[in-house]
């Protein structure tokens, strides 16, 4: 049995879904990070289990022909893009797998695989992020946590992110620390910045900046202006309040100082306004890549009704909405629901009703209202779907049920579930909305037998 600080050559054969290298040693499971399919790698281990290992790669002995040298200074400490040492097609290809393997090992099922569908931007894609603000060793320091904890590593410029960005990240550090303002502690609850949170319109160019803070008011506010009009894009600055003993990076309150809060984008030829809670593809590239293979799989038709449940703020939904007679959307956020609404009006799409519920009780209010979409949209949060709300779609009867999912596991959990209400995995198509990390998104088409 293998013990922590145990050395030892390992030959890594394949990846795992969150991208650590896997082989085996004296019949053991030896999870590696940093390390890719077709590495020697002299290992050392970090944890020591009855069935398993994990280790650290002290050396690379044999590269594999996947692999690449990093192309962020802090890929070995930062949690983010654990395939930034493999090539984005030897990523595809495993995220592929990924996929693949989840619904012949969770499901037992096989549907038609499309390839992968790949990121029209491998680097700067994401249009938003979150920083966490800490100080470490006495210095503010804005970056990103170290993998699986909250110590935070300093990264002014992640190759994830727009370089207004790293711009940002510059000047409000040096204004905080100009100012004297106080970086947050989570041991201790005091400190005033906890995060700083950006968006950016790809298609306007128009940039928000908020500060996330523990506390009701942005001192030196005005410095922090003057600095910010610098920056090509900066369309509004506001401030958030969370003051709760939470991880959760946003609070309810947020106070608008330049503009109204809010920036301008483009999806699928929808125009949007976004606030720092409204939900939005931080892939937008990807995201209309994902909502055509949705339509696609939809197949809709003027004279259908569309049901559009975890709808958040709407664009999956109203980006078919001009297809169907009717479309009825669903979440259970308020602030979303209120979102969608405007999305609508902004767009002139007239033919949409959208309701504040949850997803389950919601489907279950409709059937009994009689309505019977021929479509059904799901896209639930990671932890997919509650099993009634499987049941009551099967009761609606619809002829189709188009499924976006960004796990895998519990996509296949419910596909399965489907499968014995009468509902057949027919088609999936992987697409990779976030390059470079663990992450990938998919979508089913689920026929009625």
């Amino acid at each position: 049995m293998l013990q922590k600080n145990d050395e030892f050559e390992l030959t890594v054969t394949g990846f795992t879904a969150e991208g650590s290298g896997v082989g085996r040693k004296d019949g053991e499971t030896v999870f590696v990070e940093n390390a890719a399919a077709g590495d020697v790698v002299l290992a050392h281990v970090i944890k020591a289990k009855k069935t398993y290992a994990v280790a650290k790669t002290v050396r690379v002995l044999t590269p594999s022909p996947d692999r690449v040298t990093p192309a962020c200074p802090v890929f070995d400490r930062c949690g983010g893009c654990v395939f930034g040492h493999v090539s984005y097609e030897a990523e595809l290809r495993q995220k592929e797998q990924t996929v693949r393997d989840a619904f012949a090992r969770i499901g037992g099922l096989t549907p038609a695989f499309e390839p992968i569908c790949p990121s029209p931007r491998v680097a700067r894609y994401r249009n938003k992020a979150e920083y966490p603000v800490r100080s470490v060793n006495g210095e503010l320091t804005v970056g990103f946590y170290a993998r699986r904890t909250h110590r935070v590593i300093g990264a002014q410029d992640c190759l994830l992110q727009p370089e207004e960005f790293a711009a940002i990240v510059a000047l409000f550090r040096d204004w905080a620390q100009s100012e004297r303002v106080t970086a947050y502690d989570e041991t201790t609850g005091e400190g005033l910045l906890r995060h700083l949170y950006l968006r950016k319109g790809f298609a306007t160019g128009e940039i928000a900046v908020c500060p996330v803070l523990n506390g009701n008011a942005l001192p030196a506010a005005d410095a922090l202006i003057e600095r910010l009009k610098t920056v090509p894009g900066f369309a509004t600055l506001c401030y958030n309040v969370n003051t709760a003993d939470t991880n959760v990076v946003l609070g309810r309150k947020t106070v608008a100082l330049v503009g109204d809060g809010t920036i301008a984008d483009e999806l699928c030829g929808l125009r949007l306004r976004l606030s720092p809670a409204s939900f939005y593809q931080v892939n937008r590239d990807g995201a209309e890549l994902l909502y055509r293979k949705a339509a696609e799989y939809a197949d809709l038709h003027a004279e259908d009704d569309l049901l559009d449940l975890y709808c958040g703020t709407g664009t999956v939904g109203l980006s078919m909405a001009r297809c169907v007679r009717s479309l009825i959307g669903v979440e259970i956020v308020p602030d979303a629901v209120e979102d969608a609404k405007r999305n609508a009006a902004r767009n002139g799409v007239t033919n949409a009703e959208f309701l504040c519920a949850d997803a389950a009780e919601a489907a279950a209010t409709l059937k009994a209202r009689g309505v019977t979409p021929r479509v059904v949209l799901l896209d639930p949060p990671r932890k997919g779907c509650a099993e009634e709300l499987l049941h009551t779609v099967a009761q609606i009867a619809p002829e189709r049920v188009v499924y976006i999912s960004c796990d895998p596991a519990t996509l296949a959990r419910d596909c399965a579930r489907f499968s014995a209400l009468g509902y057949t995995a027919q088609k999936a198509a992987p697409v990779d909305m976030f390059p470079r990390t663990g992450h990938v998104e998919t979508v089913v088409l689920l026929s009625r037998n």
